[in-house]
């Protein structure tokens, strides 16, 4: 399954930047010729309903070009909240896994399902018939960068409950579901698109934690796919291999025979199709050429190598040719075992006939009407304001407003400021006074000011930092780099202003805006804090900047709504 992100005609690869929204010929002749299984699209390849349609119209009628064509799998990372790949104006993105968690107590599994419903029928009605997800890694570790508010909770049952009605819901709606990271992420500290994340649990933690979620779900709603997670699991398997460095180590999940197959197909029964990780994330790519990688993951037992090559210029479709002889000769010299391959293929093929066979070419006017509707719009709104937790009030919460409250603000950058303040003036019963700062470039001085001036003082803030999948893949890691170090300098920054306030006798009220973890460090500066999640914008104009989340705080800070959710994981 190959991603078709950028693609020039002419150029280096490395520094092609120019996305693909239309399939170019060569493209076309590559998916048929090399019977090509499936495709992922990334932000660049979905910039309007209309294109996205006609691109994923384009993909399928090239796969009946092929000699023996069979429907593509056309694949999305579109879990909602953090990781959402089509634009958030137009598709109903939610507040994420994490906000489903916190209304678990008082909603069961509702969100879950509903939320895994729309976006099926979005994703359908666009012509895409795979979606990564649901995530149910437990979320167990506090500092993990790629997770966090991606999994549902820290508890493996209600991880597990969750990500059942999900899978149940998306399949039902004809969306295949791909349960991941396979054997767990949920406690790492690294992030694999950046390195090579080990867990050193015990067997009876890994089992009861960070399994225990695959294992609840292929027993009560098996998934068309589960994804790998490129993550080294000593307790698994703690034999080695040697990688391109000439060197021998553990091997990552996505290449360990036991766990892809005697873990996860002989005890864990699992029939389905697994899928690895894209396998140009640093986890592999830096200790493996491609054509290895692919051998290695085929001889573990995976039946579908996710992004093995970039295919950016023509040149790169020699690449690919390349790899492919190299799979026949494997096959030819038993490196690779052929009746595997078979199985694999025919699993494939099977999956493929179950929801792929009758497919009808994508309509752009059923597309429209279904993607962003008023009813989806609604359920993202509902699950943003069930979501939102109170964690600490000492009688500041609702606020009292009168024509003469002024309120600082204190934000991460000013889009959440412009959308806080948007929000806060939209249901508030009197005028207010509202000044803002953002944690990305500000004045001090300036800031001290405001705050000496205002009667409350409300400061959001979003841990931990974006990650390579939130952005994209791989190819965006470089983007990460130039805010490293203004993202590490904003929680001082935030304490040291909360600091100031409290000095200064004024109310505050701090807004954990992701992983609540965070929460530990600001709550004694607080009077008041709330927990929502997700800070995602969904509109953006010169008038009006604006997101689910941001309402449904801005309903609980002025007493409009309560604040009914739980907090999913413990702050010590």
């Amino acid at each position: 399954m190959l991603d078709f992100r950028y693609f020039c005609e002419q150029g280096q690869s490395k520094t092609c930047r120019e996305p693909m929204t239309q399939l170019p010929e060569q493209l076309a002749q590559v998916i048929a010729n090399y019977h090509i299984g499936g495709v992922i699209l990334f932000s660049e390849n979905t910039h309007d309903t209309e294109q996205i349609v006609k691109l994923n119209n384009q993909l399928q009628a090239a796969a009946q070009k092929a000699k023996h064509p069979l429907p593509l799998f056309i694949a999305i990372d579109q879990e909602g909240g953090r990781v959402a790949r089509i634009n958030r104006e137009q598709a109903t993105s939610f507040t994420g896994n994490m906000s489903i968690g916190a209304t678990y107590p008082k909603h069961g599994t509702h969100y879950a399902t509903a939320v895994a419903q729309v976006i099926a029928k979005e994703l359908t009605s666009l012509g895409v018939n795979v979606n990564f997800a649901p995530t149910v890694d437990v979320n167990m570790n506090a500092a993990n960068p790629v997770i966090n508010v991606r999994s549902f909770s820290e508890d493996p049952e209600l991880v597990a409950k969750l990500g059942a009605a999900q899978v149940k819901a998306f399949e039902q709606h004809g969306v295949i579901s791909a349960l991941k990271h396979f054997p767990g992420h949920g406690d790492t500290h690294v992030d694999s698109h950046t390195g090579l994340p080990r867990v050193d649990h015990d067997t009876r933690t890994i089992w009861q934690n960070d399994l225990a979620p695959f294992e609840a779900v292929i027993n009560t709603n098996p998934p068309g796919m589960i994804m790998t997670a490129h993550i080294q699991y000593p307790a698994l398997d703690s034999s080695t291999l040697k990688n391109k460095h000439g060197q021998q180590m553990l091997k990552p999940a996505t290449m360990s025979r036991t766990i892809m197959h005697d873990l996860l197909r002989t005890k864990l029964g699992y029939q389905g199709v697994v899928i690895t990780d894209a396998l140009d994330m640093a986890g592999i790519s830096d200790f493996f050429d491609y054509t290895s990688a692919v051998i290695e993951t085929f001889n573990a037992g995976v039946d579908i190598a996710l992004m093995p090559l970039a295919i950016r210029t023509p040149d790169d479709i020699q690449q690919l040719d390349k790899l492919l002889k190299s799979l026949t000769q494997a096959i030819q010299s038993k490196t690779l075992n052929e009746d595997e391959i078979n199985a694999s293929a025919k699993r494939i093929i099977t999956l493929k006939q179950g929801y792929l066979q009758n497919t009808a070419p994508a309509s752009s006017a059923i597309a429209k009407a279904t993607l962003g509707n008023p009813g989806h719009r609604k359920l993202e709104a509902e699950l943003a304001l069930a979501a939102i937790t109170q964690v600490k009030n000492k009688q500041l919460l609702p606020l009292e407003v009168t024509t003469k409250s002024r309120i600082h603000l204190i934000m991460p950058d000013m889009r959440k400021c412009e959308a806080m303040l948007q929000a806060l003036r939209a249901f508030s019963k009197a005028p207010l006074q509202i000044t803002c700062n953002s944690l990305q470039g500000f004045d001090p001085n300036l800031a001290e000011q405001q705050i000496s001036q205002a009667d409350v003082v409300i400061a959001g803030h979003a841990s931990p930092q974006q990650s390579a999948v939130e952005i994209g893949g791989m190819e965006d890691v470089a983007k990460l780099e130039q805010f490293s170090l203004s993202r590490q300098q904003q929680p001082q920054a935030l304490k040291t202003l909360l600091t100031f306030a409290k000095k200064q006798s004024k109310s505050t009220l701090f807004i954990s805006l992701r992983a609540p973890y965070e929460i530990k460090q600001f709550a004694p500066l607080s009077d008041a804090v709330l927990a929502s999640y997700a800070y995602n914008i969904d509109v953006e104009t010169n008038e009006q900047v604006s997101g689910p989340a941001f309402t449904a705080l801005a309903k609980v800070i002025l007493g409009l709504a309560p604040a009914n959710g739980v907090l999913p994981v413990t702050i010590k």
